[in-house]
């Protein structure tokens, strides 16, 4: 009798629910991370200018995780890239939660964007479809917005910073189902690498999806 092929459909399945499971676990505990150190920063009441310091030096620490994330050192470095991701969001967080109904915002964006992001994700997982033919569109898209918003820091044009915000609001939903996809068909086999693709696109979406709140909610 033939030996059954170590990469039987049976094994590869098995493969790729590990990974899903990893993949959503660590998920959890660095937007958990996150939210803890958001919380920290809040309460120090740091500034905008700190803020920033802390994005810069997160986006460096991108770098250190996806070339660690085949070792052990791999999770230390996503929970330090995650964390400073949290902390640098405490400044706006405060200056929402200062409005009237800032805190109902907050809790708005953050119940819109599980639900997007559960939404998208069971879909993405329940039909098994291959979602990758979005990517260039989705790089394109995401390149013509981080250039708008560079501009916009000098033009400062309300109606551009709202198109933005509903523009990346689409574009990391897409983002959301492309991750999730390549988790699912065996694009991306490395649940430290997938963990931040995902946690990026959370993140992103909550951001934006505030600010567009915001807007519709300042009378």
């Amino acid at each position: 009798m033939a030996q059954q092929s170590m990469y039987s459909p049976a094994v590869e399945a098995g493969s790729i629910n590990k990974m899903v499971r990893n993949t959503y676990s660590l998920l959890g505990l660095t937007l958990l991370f996150s939210t803890v150190t958001a919380g920290v920063s809040m309460a120090m009441n740091l500034s905008h200018m700190v803020a920033l310091v802390m994005m810069l030096a997160a986006f460096g620490l991108l770098f250190v995780v996806n070339k660690k994330a085949d070792s052990a050192s791999g999770l230390g470095w996503i929970f330090a890239f995650t964390g400073l991701m949290g902390a640098s969001l405490g400044p706006m967080l405060n200056a929402y939660a200062a409005l009237p109904n800032g805190p109902s915002l907050i809790m708005q964006a953050l119940g819109g964007t599980a639900l997007i992001f559960f939404a998208l994700s069971a879909y993405a997982m329940s039909s098994k479809k291959d979602f990758s033919f979005m990517g260039g569109f989705l790089m394109v898209g995401l390149v013509v917005a981080i250039v708008a918003s560079i501009a916009n820091i000098f033009l400062q044009i309300p109606a551009m910073s709202l198109a933005i915000s509903a523009g990346m609001v689409l574009i990391m939903s897409g983002l959301i189902l492309f991750d999730t996809s390549r988790i699912i068909n065996g694009g991306e086999t490395n649940y430290i690498r997938a963990t931040v693709a995902l946690y990026l696109d959370v993140f992103n979406l909550f951001v934006h999806l505030l600010h567009l709140l915001g807007v519709m909610n300042d009378d």
